[in-house]
C-alpha cells in the first residue's frame, strides 16, 4: 500500500531519542478562533500506553477525542494552560499561544527536560528546558499528539459552556471558529465579552451595539 503524501513529507519521529528526560510534548488549540481563550497541554508519557493510538486531534471524531483524553489524563502526566481573551488582544494571538504553552509546561511540576513544541516557534521564557520545534508535530510525535487531544477536548468543553452563557452565537457548535453562522451572529448581535476584539470579523463591530 502506498504511503499517504503527509506520511512521506512528515514522517514519524522517534521522540524517545531526545534528551534530557523527561521528554514533553506540547501543543495549543484555538489560535484561529474569533472567540474564547487559547488552550495548551503538555504531556509526559509515563508508559507505552496509547503511543500508537494518538494522532492529530483534528483527525479524530469528537467521541474518540473524548475517550482518548480521558485515557491520557489517567495514564500520563499532563499539564494544561491557557491565555485569556484579554491577553490575546493585548499581546497578540501568537504570543498568547506561546504563553499558554509555557503555562502548560509549568503545570507539570517538573523543572527540566526536553520540550517538543508543535510548530516552528520555541516557547519564550521557559527556563531549565531544552526545546525542539517540530512542524506538523501533532502528526509525527506521540506526546505532541496526546497534548493536542487534551488541549482540544478541554477547550471544546469550555466553549460548550460559553454556548449556554451566550446563546446567540452557537459556540457549542463551532467552538468560536470563524464560520459563516458565527460571523453573521456577530454582525447581528455584536461581540460579547469572550470575543477577541482585535480580530478581523469582530473589531469591525466593537462599539456599534
Amino acid at each position: 500500500m502506498a504511503k499517504k503524501k503527509s506520511q512521506i513529507e512528515f514522517p514519524k519521529i522517534d521522540w524517545t531519542e531526545f534528551s534530557p528526560t523527561p521528554v514533553i510534548g506540547v501543543d495549543e488549540v484555538g489560535r484561529g478562533c474569533l472567540a474564547g481563550p487559547v488552550y495548551a497541554a503538555a504531556v509526559i508519557f509515563r508508559s507505552e500506553a496509547l503511543h500508537d493510538l494518538v494522532t492529530d486531534s483534528k483527525l479524530l471524531s469528537e467521541k474518540r477525542r473524548d475517550e482518548l483524553a480521558e485515557l491520557i489524563l489517567k495514564e500520563h502526566q499532563v499539564g494544561i494552560g491557557s491565555a485569556t481573551v484579554e491577553e490575546i488582544d493585548e499581546i497578540n494571538i501568537l504570543n498568547a499561544a506561546l504563553l499558554a504553552m509555557k503555562r502548560a509546561v509549568e503545570q507539570l511540576g517538573v523543572s527540566s527536560g526536553h520540550v517538543l513544541v508543535d510548530g516552528n516557534k520555541k516557547i519564550p521564557g521557559l527556563k531549565g528546558f531544552e526545546q525542539t520545534t517540530v512542524v506538523k508535530g501533532d502528526l509525527r510525535v506521540a506526546p505532541i499528539s496526546a497534548a493536542s487531544i487534551v488541549a482540544k477536548v478541554t477547550r471544546d468543553r469550555l466553549m460548550k459552556d460559553l454556548g449556554v452563557q451566550y446563546p446567540h452565537y452557537g459556540f457549542e457548535v463551532h467552538k468560536g471558529y470563524s464560520t459563516p453562522i458565527h460571523k453573521q451572529s456577530i454582525a447581528t448581535h455584536g461581540p460579547c465579552l469572550v470575543h477577541r476584539k482585535s480580530f478581523a470579523g469582530v473589531k469591525e463591530f466593537v462599539g456599534k451595539f
